[in-house]
């Protein structure tokens, strides 16, 4: 673990956009950080769902020849690369069904 241990001159650690960090703000910060934020707001990580269901990133090798194909019809289609894959793995998996 670092030992390190700042020293504030003149009473201040310095600055983090203006706000000059003494004491006293650390205080006031820990105090919000134990009270759990009161009157915060806080937003869920993550992209929102497509389709309300639970979704999963789900990694996949290309080639740079399949790659370019993938890209080329998505552009023509105006769709993203995700989206044209989605398509295609939907398609595959209808007609397989």
């Amino acid at each position: 673990m670092n030992d390190y241990k700042a020293t504030p001159i003149n009473g201040s650690y310095g600055e983090i956009n203006g706000v000059e960090i003494t004491e006293e703000v650390i205080s006031r910060l820990v105090k919000n950080a134990e009270d759990g934020f009161p009157g915060a707001t806080f937003q869920k990580t993550g992209r929102p769902s497509r389709t309300g269901e639970t979704s999963h990133a789900v990694t996949v090798r290309l080639s740079d020849s399949e790659l370019a194909l993938l890209m080329a019809r998505a552009e023509r289609e105006h769709r993203t690369r995700s989206d044209a894959m989605r398509t295609a793995l939907l398609e595959w998996a209808n007609a397989t069904a």
